[in-house]
Parts: structure tokens; C-alpha cells; sequence
């Protein structure tokens, strides 16, 4: 005899600074086999959940042009939605550096929808200051910036495509415990125990992703070890995530200023679990915001 197991419904929440791609994400979720919604009141998700009918996945495109949208609702409903054990939601986030969201508004014609009465680019600025608590949310991040939409529809393909075989994604990222831990993390490696580069003035003002910083942090006594450790623990943890029936899990690495350590582990990591066959996307949350500012000025 065999228990009957109703499966989960899938879903993704589709978002970002207005330019990004949505809607062309959207498209290319709805030829994956997903139900694509664009732009519908965050109010009647929830309903969504509960109408009748097949379990086929959604893609829920959602930004300030909701008519009940705000940063609080999106992290309200992502929280109540991951408690559900009916529900594998996801969060993708497309982002895009502000001189090309610019350059495609110029293009386009189009009035950004934050900027009434402001130029293009305050309104761009704005949007994405507001967007930054949904922004550390992110399941998976998608940088559109140097993407056509024909390296977009691949890109999104490889991380939501239905294939009918179960993928589990690894997000691997940095952070500076200053600004707080992220809050999609599943795991959390401290290395502030590590010998701080931050310290040696030569490498001060690079950053963990340039071979000067990596070979200096490699070089700690203690890094090899601490890296084999997290690296077995991954290999005993991932395989059972994928069992379960998880579709991502999230292993953040924090440091000081998020800048040395943290970001050499997670490049360590990521190149590890990617080349033992593992879908891995890897973000550096604060070198990530250092670029949006100085893109911004």
C-alpha cells in the first residue's frame, strides 16, 4: 500500500528595479511550463494558493507598479509562504546597473514609473534604495545588465526549466556582519577568525575575488582546514537537501567588511561545489552595493 503525497506548488516571485527584464522573464517562464501573472495585486496571492485546479508551478511578476506593493509585504508574504509546508516559493531578483537601466529607458521613451517629476536616474536611484530589504531576500540573483535577451531566456532556463528532473540551486555569497546577516541564508560560516588582509595597507583597497587577497588569505594556517571542514559538510548536506525535495538553499560567508575574507571563501566554495557538478550562483553583497553606488554617482 502507498500513501498518496500531494505535491507542493511551486512558485516565483518574479522582481526588481522596473528595466531589469521582468516581463521578459516572465515570457520565458510561461514557455517553461509555469502560469505567468504579471503585475497582480499582492493582496490575492495567498487566494492563488487556495483556488481550485492543477498544481502547475506560477511565475508572479511583482514591483512598484503593484498597486499594494511595498518592501514590507514582500518580505511579510515570502516569510508567511516559506512557513507553508504546501509551498516551494522563490524569490528571483533581476537586478541591472543604473547607467544601462538609464540607457534603456532612453531608448524606450519611457517614463520611469518612480520619477513623475524627477529625472530617469532619481527615479532609478530611489527604486533601488527602496528595493534593497527585497534585494537580501533573493534566492536567486540574476544580473541583466551585459544580458541580451536570448543569454537572459538561457539564464533563466538553466535555474527554473522543468525539465522533470529536480534541481537543487546553491546560492554561495558574502557579507560584512556590520550590515547584519542576510536574511535568505540557510547556513552561516564565520571567518572572522581568519588573518584580516583589511590590515596590510598593499591590500586594503582590493577585494577577496583578486588573486593578491585570495593567495593571502590561502595562506593562513588555518584556511585549509576550515575550508576542507566546509566543504565536507557541504557534500554530506546538499545531497539530502536535493532529497528532500529542496529547490535551493542559501551558505553565506561573513567577515568584518565583507570585502577579504568573506568574499575568498565564498569564490573558494563555489568554485569547489560548481566543479563537483552543483547549479551555483555566487553574490558579494557588499562589493554588489559598492558597484550600485558608484554606478549611482
Amino acid at each position: 500500500m502507498t500513501d498518496d503525497v500531494t505535491p507542493n506548488r511551486r512558485m516565483v516571485l518574479v522582481t526588481g528595479p522596473a528595466g531589469a527584464g521582468r516581463s521578459s522573464t516572465l515570457n520565458v517562464l510561461e514557455d517553461a511550463g509555469f502560469e505567468a501573472i504579471d503585475n497582480i495585486p499582492m493582496r490575492m496571492l495567498r487566494a492563488l494558493l487556495e483556488a481550485p485546479g492543477q498544481l502547475r508551478p506560477m511565475a508572479l511578476g511583482v514591483d512598484l507598479r503593484n498597486r499594494d506593493f511595498s518592501t514590507d509585504r514582500v518580505i511579510e508574504l515570502m516569510s508567511d509562504m516559506r512557513s507553508r509546508p504546501d509551498v516551494d516559493i522563490e524569490l528571483l531578483y533581476l537586478d541591472c546597473a543604473t547607467n544601462v537601466l538609464l540607457r534603456r529607458f532612453s531608448e524606450t521613451r519611457r517614463r520611469h514609473p518612480m520619477a513623475a517629476t524627477a529625472t530617469p536616474v532619481e527615479g532609478i536611484v530611489r527604486e533601488k534604495e527602496l528595493l534593497e530589504p527585497v534585494l537580501a531576500l533573493a534566492d536567486v540573483l540574476i544580473d541583466t545588465s551585459e544580458l541580451n535577451v536570448h543569454q537572459l531566456r538561457a539564464e533563466v532556463e538553466r535555474w527554473f526549466a522543468l525539465d522533470g528532473e529536480h534541481h537543487l540551486s546553491v546560492s554561495v555569497q558574502s557579507f560584512s556582519y556590520k550590515r547584519g546577516l542576510p536574511r535568505s541564508a540557510d547556513m552561516v560560516f564565520d571567518c572572522r577568525f581568519l588573518r584580516n588582509p583589511y590590515w596590510e595597507p598593499s591590500l586594503r583597497g582590493m577585494n577577496g575575488t583578486q588573486k593578491e587577497v585570495a593567495d593571502y588569505v590561502h595562506a593562513d594556517p588555518l584556511f585549509e582546514s576550515f575550508a576542507a571542514q566546509v566543504n565536507s559538510l557541504c557534500q554530506l548536506i546538499l545531497p539530502a537537501c536535493k532529497t528532500e525535495g529542496k529547490s535551493h538553499i542559501s551558505l553565506a560567508f561573513g567577515c568584518t567588511g565583507g570585502q577579504h575574507r568573506s568574499v575568498t571563501l565564498a569564490e573558494h566554495l563555489a568554485f569547489k561545489l560548481s566543479n563537483d557538478g552543483w547549479q551555483v550562483s555566487i553574490r558579494h553583497r557588499e562589493l554588489d552595493r559598492s558597484k550600485r553606488e558608484e554606478t549611482s554617482r
